[in-house]
């Protein structure tokens, strides 16, 4: 276990919790603009993520744990090879046809076993298997206000298509499943939110009952969850910053390829995923508190993205995290992030 010492809720940093949206490869870019918040002196009691988001969630948050330098995960990421994602089937050797069959037989063109393989290995070295590792004791955070199924350093969203809603996990483990939230494996719940439908075969997860659900990227219910710790009252210790990897609306955007029926249907869920949260963007007080890193176009399944590339958008989070941190907190916010305007205060 870590040393108490080292506990985020004890720290005399700056505090923020974090909401980091989905984007494929482009999450490098999340990397860059947490790490420069670190470098402004904030610590991340708990974090949020879909799909990229939650990768990079689930380092940063274990690394928190282990009282690790965030550093450290830099050249984890560089070392990254995208293109193992793509971990093909027999069938999908066969080409477009292969292709095509697998989608049938397997709901997606890929395995995803490549992320639950290199994601579970990070986590065993930082001593992490399930969130009953990254919950939040007493001794953390004394008399903390969070209800107990929230005391967690993560959260990842997926979308249950069993269900037909989103699910936060480990939140509603209990509640949805009858299933203890302890006892989740966190990269279950990373693999879950990462399952782009038609591009990755869909996750399960066994209920209580032994009944399998089927979960899918989260992005499809919520890629940008800015809203989840937000709490109704005026009690804030501490704000929730966003990163969304997108510039801010109305910039311009790179064409997808829809050539073909495989490339139309990740067209179409890659529209999907990127405007579906567009909505909270409407809001001043979201704006405020979201940083906005520049992708340069990259789509979220480039998986043959190069490592300038790679340098290029981790260096884009980080300026666009250092920017931002420079500029908190705008007048009507208190120190804590709470806005002194109508109530509706960020946690």
């Amino acid at each position: 276990m870590p040393d108490p010492a080292l506990s985020i809720e004890r720290s005399q940093a700056k505090k923020a919790d974090l909401v980091l949206e989905g984007g494929g490869v482009k999450g490098i870019g999340l990397l860059g603009a947490v790490i420069a918040l670190s470098e402004a002196g904030y610590a991340f009691p708990r974090i949020a993520g879909t799909s990229a988001g939650a990768i990079v969630g689930a380092l940063v948050a274990g690394y928190a744990r282990a009282g690790k330098d965030l550093h450290d995960l830099v050249p984890v990421m560089n070392a990254l090879d995208y293109k193992q994602f793509e971990d093909k089937t027999a069938l999908d050797h066969l080409g477009p046809v292969g292709e095509a069959a697998e989608l049938l037989i397997g709901r997606g063109v890929y395995k995803g076993d490549f992320l639950v393989s290199w994601l579970g290995r990070q986590l065993e070295q930082l001593g992490i298997e399930t969130f009953g590792d990254l919950r939040i004791s007493d001794e953390d955070d004394p008399g903390s206000a969070l209800p107990g199924n929230e005391r967690y350093r993560l959260v990842v969203m997926a979308s249950d298509i069993s269900l037909g809603q989103l699910v936060r996990l480990p939140w509603d483990c209990r509640a949805h499943y009858g299933t203890d939230p302890d006892q989740l494996r966190v990269v279950d719940a990373v693999r879950a939110s990462m399952s782009i439908p038609f591009f990755f075969q869909p996750a399960t997860l066994t209920r209580s009952d032994h009944k399998k659900v089927t979960l899918v990227d989260g992005g499809m219910l919520s890629n940008f969850p800015i809203e989840c710790f937000d709490r109704p009252d005026s009690g804030s210790r501490w704000p929730t910053f966003g990163v969304k990897l997108s510039a801010r609306r109305g910039a311009q955007q790179k064409a997808r390829d829809a050539g073909t029926t495989i490339k139309l249907a990740i067209a179409c869920l890659e529209t999907l995923l990127a405007e579906h949260d567009a909505y909270h963007l409407d809001d001043e007080h979201v704006t405020e508190r979201t940083i906005f890193v520049d992708t340069f176009g990259v789509q979220a399944t480039d998986f043959g993205i190069d490592p300038p590339t790679q340098t290029r958008l981790y260096q884009s989070g980080r300026d666009a995290g250092a920017r931002f941190a420079r500029s908190w907190p705008p007048a009507h916010f208190t120190a804590a992030g709470v806005w002194s305007g109508p109530p509706a205060a960020p946690r």
